[in-house]
This record gives C-alpha cells, sequence and structure tokens, in this order.
C-alpha cells in the first residue's frame, strides 16, 4: 500500500477512515512480525504505516470538531 495522500483521506468518510486505520494496524504488526524474523525487505514501510495512522486520526478529528478547509 503506498503512502496515501492528504486529499483522498479527506475525501473519505468517517467509516472508511476507520477502516482504513484498522488495514493500516493490521499490516503494521505484520510488518512488525516480518522485521522480528528476519524477513522484512522494506523497512521503510512501517515508518511510512505509522504516519498513515497518524494522518488519517488527524483528518479525523479536524473534521469531528469542523476545522477543514
Amino acid at each position: 500500500m503506498a503512502q496515501l495522500k492528504i486529499e483522498d483521506i479527506r475525501a473519505m468518510s468517517p467509516d472508511q477512515m476507520d477502516d482504513a486505520v484498522l488495514n493500516l494496524k493490521k499490516e503494521r504488526f505484520n510488518l512488525r512480525f516480518q522485521r522480528a524474523t528476519g524477513q522484512l525487505e522494506n523497512t521503510s514501510r512501517l515508518r511510512e504505516a505509522r504516519r498513515d495512522i497518524a494522518r488519517i486520526k488527524t483528518i479525523a478529528a479536524q473534521k469531528r470538531d469542523g476545522k477543514t478547509k
């Protein structure tokens, strides 16, 4: 999964955001497991997944507070 763009995240509904966060958390778990077993090839994907989760949660909070552009 490639890095999510902010425009794509803003176009998501709250349910889609929740699903995306859940999928990214599952992916992050699998990536951590691969790193522990020495099978992880793309180590930067861990960082990208973590930042994507934070990005989605930030935009979701902004939408809840009514602070979107």
